[in-house]
């Protein structure tokens, strides 16, 4: 069996099977002896062929029959969970480069539903993050080319999406809650290849480190950077997964493991066949087991995300803070077919070591609202206020220790912390989806490199001041891009506009080392979870 894949959402890709496959294979196992319940799924099938041996052979116009076997399993398959998929062969390199980031284009995650392009995640580190694509925009046009309603299929997608690095490409979204449409031009590049983002010390004792999905390398990746810590005197480690889609499961466990001591429950899944249940403990003397641990979640934290937040909050580990996690507990296994194709099958779900299930619940059938679930978190307030957030008194569970957390999907933190959108404005995303905030800092990088090179990062940024000229200039951009100056906007959004630029002008000159430290300082989860190491501690004693 080939390694489950714990992403977000595995990309629904169209179905080039022939009949043979989708039925005759299945006709012909014999039906004596079997169950009732197999002789129904036996005469169901018998019943599809039958119907499409009429169409091919008697119906007045010449028909595709392999689409229709195509349209056929598209529908059966968005009747089940959001994660089961299809995937036929000529997509498969397609589909694993997205964990192994062998690509150029916009570094996107996506998956298309009734004809309508969805982002389920930009990439961490890739060009469309930085341009500012968010989960859950629909792309509606491709340089100007309708997408939407056109039954577009997932080649169709990479096709006009991939391409050179250095290549543009423009992307109208619409976004929910935002009346027009918005453009963002994107320059193409190559999709990053690591996982973590990035591992400093924040002062003498704590260090910082963000892992932005699980992939092949990540664990490698992890523990490489957190021994680099460990070198320069860490003691306290915050661990970001904010934002991170999942990945690879086997990746999840292994990091948990670095932080559990003994023989403790990690994670365990259950399905209906018995053979799908499973048990993952630690097993290993574990990097980090001693020490404060801080995880920073909100609600794009997913998967094998929830498998380590899950795994250090349950065994009172450490203190989980930020925002409730997207609630992806379904495991899929890859099934290779015969043509090369392969089905990716939902077998079993996730449950954290207290017995909480991690699946957010759902619809069968109804994606849409399954991934336009933060679209209603904001409209409930859960992304607000803690009073708001959707937990269920019903599904209370203990920690190893005693602690009460919450089931019901997703992972609940420990100390939640509002979102803060008053620096957010209309104008500040203009000048995000028209890439003036990314091309301003690039020109002038490439203007002041000399200077900017002679700087420690150290005096860079504690002496650098983005000035109300580069902001002026900053405008004047944005004007010849299309993104039309509104004063009152612009105010609202001025110092946070100032960080953002300083800390993309340190990106490139000290690339991630020089950029997180400083765009931190606008992080609301990072900021409070800095005040929180006494509470921590506390847990990391209490569970020992």
């Amino acid at each position: 069996m080939k390694e489950i894949n714990n992403s977000k959402a595995v990309i629904r890709l169209p179905i080039l099977l022939s009949i043979a496959i989708a039925t005759g294979i299945l006709i012909g196992a014999t039906m004596v002896g079997t169950s009732d319940g197999k002789k129904d799924l036996y005469q169901s099938i018998y019943k599809f062929r039958e119907i499409v041996s009429y169409i091919d052979r008697n119906y007045v116009d010449e028909v595709d029959t392999d689409e229709l076997v195509e349209n056929a399993i598209n529908d059966m398959l968005e009747k089940l969970d959001p994660h089961t998929s299809y995937i036929p062969a000529e997509d498969q390199e397609l589909v694993s480069s997205q964990l192994q980031g062998k690509f150029e284009g916009i570094g996107i995650e996506f998956n298309i539903f009734h004809d309508t392009i969805y982002v389920v995640s930009p990439l961490s580190g890739g060009p469309s993050e930085k341009v500012g694509l968010k989960a859950g925009d629909k792309i509606v046009k491709v340089d100007g080319e309708t997408v939407a309603g056109i039954g577009i299929n997932n080649r169709g997608v990479y096709d006009r999406l991939r391409g050179a690095k250095g290549s543009e490409v423009t992307v109208s979204i619409k976004r929910r809650n935002v009346e027009e449409l918005m453009d963002f031009r994107i320059e193409r590049d190559k999709i990053p290849q690591h996982s973590v983002d990035v591992a400093y010390m924040v002062d003498d004792q704590i260090g910082y480190l963000k892992i932005n999905r699980f992939t092949a390398t990540t664990y490698d990746e992890f523990k490489d950077a957190l021994e680099k810590l460990q070198e320069q005197g860490m003691t306290k480690l915050m661990l970001d997964l904010t934002g991170n889609p999942g990945g690879y499961m086997d990746k999840a466990i292994n990091i948990a493991d670095e932080f559990l001591s003994g023989n403790k429950m990690i994670v365990y899944t259950k399905g209906k066949e018995t053979r799908y249940n499973a048990e993952h403990r630690a097993y290993r003397k574990g990097q980090f087991e001693q020490g404060s641990l801080i995880v920073l979640i909100d609600a794009g934290s997913a998967s094998a995300s929830e498998i380590v937040s899950g795994a250090v909050q349950d065994n009172d580990r450490g203190l989980i803070v930020g925002r409730r996690s997207f609630g992806k507990g379904l495991v899929q296994m890859p099934i290779s077919l015969n043509d090369g194709s392969e089905l990716r099958l939902t077998i079993s779900r996730y449950y954290t070591p207290s017995g909480r299930s991690i699946q957010k619940p759902y619809e069968l059938g109804q994606q849409d609202d399954y991934y336009e679930d933060f679209s209603e978190r904001i409209r409930n307030g859960e992304l607000y206020s803690a009073d708001s957030m959707q937990v269920s008194d019903s599904l209370l569970f203990e920690t190893l220790k005693g602690r009460t957390v919450y089931g019901g999907g997703g992972i609940t933190p420990d100390v939640f912390v509002p979102l803060d959108s008053t620096d957010n404005s209309a104008y500040l995303n203009k000048l995000f989806y028209t890439n003036t905030m990314r091309e301003y800092a690039l020109l002038y990088y490439e203007e002041n490199q000399a200077n900017l090179e002679k700087y420690s990062f150290n005096d860079f940024r504690k002496n650098f001041a983005v000035s109300d000229e580069m902001l002026g200039e900053l405008i004047e951009l944005g004007e010849a891009n299309g993104a039309s100056y509104n004063e009152q906007q612009y105010m609202k959004s001025r110092i946070f506009i100032r960080t953002f630029l300083k800390a993309q002008i340190a990106r490139g000159v000290w690339d991630n080392e020089g950029f997180f430290p400083i765009y931190n300082q606008t992080n609301e989860i990072f900021l409070e979870a800095l005040k929180l190491f006494d509470k921590a501690d506390a847990i990391a004693e209490k569970g020992d």
